[in-house]
């Protein structure tokens, strides 16, 4: 098979399978999956990491996933693996767009590609980790539109890694403390308090970095 084909058929492949996600999102059951997991042993880390960056490939909401980490996998464990498996299916997204798909992400990306071209060339890893930081586009939608950008690739990697791990660790533990609600854990008013203390300081967080950035 010629590498024509072979592209064509991986676009073909990819189209098929982000339309058949967004139909069924609804249907995405985050119980579901946990008992998949569960049921994985010690293969459940490896098997959530790569659902949750088939995920992020195929438009699927990321912050499911995450609440379903921090549940399955406690604060500690579970950000590592959200944010891993977040990172990877990012990577994937920006490899997608740069080798295969660049004219399917540049009409999907629209007036935005601009905007991401220009701020890449002007500040590069930088603007990078500003948009991980401030959320001025679609997650999964910017993995792709990157990959269309000037940046290399490792510096997307690490710039990625780094500044999504606000709120990949706000989320995780926030399904943590859903869980030990649940299941009527000790110390429930401390560790309700601490997450929506690690959600507020998402939600600040790309206020004052916008404004850092503005006076800068």
């Amino acid at each position: 098979m010629s590498s024509k084909w072979l592209r064509w058929l991986l676009l073909v492949l990819l189209a098929a399978g982000i339309t058949l996600a967004l139909v069924y999102r609804d249907q995405f059951d985050p119980a579901v999956l946990q008992q998949r997991i569960e049921l994985a042993g010690s293969a459940g880390p490896l098997l959530f990491m790569a659902v949750y960056a088939l995920a992020t490939v195929l438009f699927l909401p990321g912050s499911v996933l995450t609440l379903a980490g921090g549940a399955l996998f406690g604060p500690v464990w579970g950000t590592l693996y959200n944010l891993t498996g977040a990172t990877a299916g990012a990577a994937l997204a920006f490899l997608v767009a740069r080798y295969l798909a660049s004219a399917w992400v540049e009409q999907k990306a629209g007036g935005h590609l601009r905007q991401l071209k220009e701020g890449v060339e002007k500040e590069g890893w930088r603007f990078v980790a500003f948009v991980r930081l401030v959320p001025l586009f679609p997650f999964n939608l910017l993995n792709y539109a990157l990959g269309l950008t000037r940046i290399k690739f490792l510096h997307y990697l690490v710039a990625s890694y780094i500044c999504m791990l606000p709120g990949a660790a706000a989320y995780t533990y926030l399904g943590y403390a859903g869980r030990e609600a649940v299941a009527g854990g000790e110390g429930l008013i401390q560790k309700a308090l601490l997450a929506l203390g690690l959600l507020a300081l998402v939600i600040f967080l790309p206020r004052l970095i916008k404004r850092i950035r503005n006076n800068s």
